[in-house]
């Protein structure tokens, strides 16, 4: 109930001045002083107007704020029943908020979104709907350049109501021995019972103004945040992230790399074995060759050693086979570092254009400012 505790306030304001009209003498037989009525009605008409005119950008944040819970909760039942990404079906719909203020504002991050959204319906930028449903939104709704300065305006009249009654007093207040000073006494009073009053009540409705006040910001600024973190996690548009598709082709590359050197090595382990085993048959056969036919066995020795020549002559093609996988690899890598830099100077891209945009936000918001304070 925090969202109705100004209320209190229009209560504390009523009891505040039927308790002035009656320590003036209004509802009992007692003399009234007109001077003293006069400034005290005066103020509290003064202060009334100032919580009218608070009361009714009170109920405006209230209005928001509600529209607010509504549509969270709307979300969250809508999420529950279909488990998937509301999106799709907010895309398109123009009255999601019971508010005409969060419905424009929801059109404008819907125009957004379609902005940055390719033909095939990816949406190839992160969008924040926080750009336009946030705190400066609640603050602009409930008045707060308005109300965070009644406070202080309270107190002020309180004290501009103290100096005053006092002066009233004074100004009355005239004698030079006991007896004319004594009949000059009440006047003086009268103005000092305006100076409490005034000072009393303007302190009392700066206190509780305050309190409310934060209050009730307090409790819009939380369902603010409940909204945006509903939003975030059942509603907002997944991006297509073309970053994690750049490094599955780097990872793929990888992998690909990596294969490639495993078989190399195998190669190079399977050609290594085969050529000491031959030399190992060889040299066993031309043992016993040697042993039981001499000479007559000579040329086949030298055919044998061409085969392992030309085995030989494998091995070193296989040797160039490996170099070049080496540079096959190399390559790899390179064009794997210089996709990475291509990423990182990317995202700088990304940051540069996200501050541009808050500068421009920023900018644009502050002339909205300016042109609603040209027009009050």
């Amino acid at each position: 109930m925090k969202n109705k505790l100004y209320y209190l306030l229009a209560v504390l304001y009523i009891m505040m001045f039927g308790f002035i009209l009656y320590i003036n003498g209004v509802f009992t037989e007692a003399s009234i002083s007109m001077s003293n009525l006069i400034i005290n009605m005066g103020f509290l008409l003064i202060i009334g107007v100032l919580f009218l005119i608070s009361f009714s950008s009170f109920g405006q944040l209230n209005q928001l704020t509600d529209a607010l819970v509504f549509a969270t909760e709307e979300m969250q039942e809508k999420y529950d029943s279909c488990q998937k990404n509301l999106w799709q079906e907010y895309r398109q719909q123009k009255d999601l908020f019971p508010s005409p203020v969060l419905n424009a504002q929801f059109a404008k991050y819907q125009k957004r979104v379609h902005m940055h959204t390719s033909s095939k319906g990816v949406v190839t930028e992160v969008c924040p709907i926080e750009e336009y449903i946030n705190e400066e939104l609640i603050d602009q709704v409930g008045k707060t350049y308005f109300n965070s300065a009644i406070s202080g305006t309270l107190t002020g009249l309180g004290i501009l109501g103290t100096f005053l009654g006092l002066t009233l007093g004074m100004s009355s207040f005239s004698g030079n021995d006991i007896f004319t000073i004594s009949d000059n006494i009440a006047p003086l009073l009268d103005g000092m019972k305006v100076a409490f009053h005034t000072s009393v009540y303007g302190i009392f409705f700066s206190l509780v103004f305050t309190f409310v006040y934060r209050s009730l910001m307090s409790d819009a600024y939380e369902k603010l945040s409940g909204f945006l973190s509903a939003f975030r996690e059942y509603a907002a548009p997944v991006p297509g992230n073309t970053d994690e598709n750049m490094s599955a082709m780097l990872i793929y590359q990888a992998n690909m790399a990596n294969s490639l050197k495993n078989m190399m090595e195998l190669m190079r382990g399977n050609a290594a074995e085969q050529m000491k085993g031959l030399e190992q048959i060889i040299q066993q056969f031309m043992n016993r060759l040697s042993d039981t036919m001499s000479t007559d066995f000579g040329n086949l020795g030298k055919s044998l050693s061409q085969a392992c020549e030309a085995q030989g002559t494998y091995a070193r093609n296989f040797q160039r086979l490996e170099e070049s996988t080496r540079l096959l690899l190399d390559a790899s890598r390179t064009m794997s570092d210089t996709m990475n830099l291509a990423l990182d100077r990317q995202r700088e891209i990304e940051a540069a254009l996200s501050r541009t945009c808050e500068d421009l936000s920023n900018e644009l918001y502050t002339f909205h400012q300016m042109r609603d304070l040209y027009e009050q």
